[in-house]
């Protein structure tokens, strides 16, 4: 495996939220603190996840580490580094399969988008614009989920791409347009909403588009009763309101 591009985004983050109520299943007694290891395109929807249910199950905790999914499935090479882990698609899961247990649940999907400078000041109109001599562009590494999906956008597209950079996760590649670092970047539809009036958004034709998948599932040696309740629940209708209300939606079937 090529080693990880030095980070230049975000560094990750550690959040406390609360674990909500799983209807219809017990969980063990006593208070316990799930450490979920999520990719970054997921901050803000897993913090919320959280404290919709915080007051039914107070007792029940998640500690929340975000990263690129490349980045969160590595950290898994020792053990005790986290209950649940959530990538933005399976080929990061499949490189650490032997350290996770029980089903994996797909728990919501998103699509690609083209972030761009406030105003699209470039005046770029979708994926062949940025084969434009010039322009600064940034896509993730070819390692880390957001970075294969642009190079399966581009094939679609049948472009050819010169960036510019490399980043280890969708945020870093959004950080890079919106410090102005960068004119383009493709990102998850699903993080624009974190860019705020720092970045406008190019779309993507569906033709030439690509669906991102996010699996969960349960770590070897952990809470294992309680992390398998959190990603049953994390793939229910409930949760799936959540994940709407973000900007995901409904996964079309489970990775394997």
């Amino acid at each position: 495996m090529p080693p990880l591009p030095r980070r230049r985004g975000r560094a990750a983050a550690a959040v406390l939220v609360g674990l909500g109520a799983l209807t219809g299943c017990g969980g063990p007694d006593g208070p316990v603190t799930l450490t979920v290891l999520a990719a970054s395109s997921l901050t803000e929807v897993l913090a919320e996840l959280g404290a919709v249910y915080r007051h039914d199950r107070p007792q029940a905790r998640v500690e929340a580490r975000f990263g690129g999914s490349q980045e969160m499935a590595a950290e898994l090479a020792d053990p005790g580094p986290g209950d649940v882990l959530v990538t933005a698609d399976a080929a990061s899961m499949n490189a650490v399969r032997k350290r996770l247990t029980g089903p994996r649940r797909t728990v919501a999907s998103t699509t690609l988008t083209i972030a761009v400078q406030p105003g699209n000041p470039r005046r770029l109109k979708g994926p062949s614009d940025l084969s434009r001599p010039g322009l600064r562009v940034a896509v993730g590494a070819p390692m880390v989920p957001v970075g294969r999906y642009a190079r399966q956008v581009f094939a679609k597209a049948g472009v050819t791409v010169r960036w510019d950079t490399e980043e280890i996760s969708a945020r870093a590649v959004l950080d890079r347009v919106r410090s102005g670092q960068a004119d383009a970047g493709l990102v998850y539809i699903t993080d624009m909403r974190s860019a705020g009036a720092a970045a406008s958004s190019v779309a993507i034709p569906a033709a030439e588009n690509v669906t991102a998948s996010y699996p969960a599932a349960v770590v070897k040696g952990g809470h294992e009763e309680e992390a398998g309740l959190f990603v049953s629940w994390l793939a229910s209708p409930a949760a799936a309101a959540v994940f709407r209300k973000h900007g995901f939606t409904a996964p079309a079937a489970s990775p394997r």
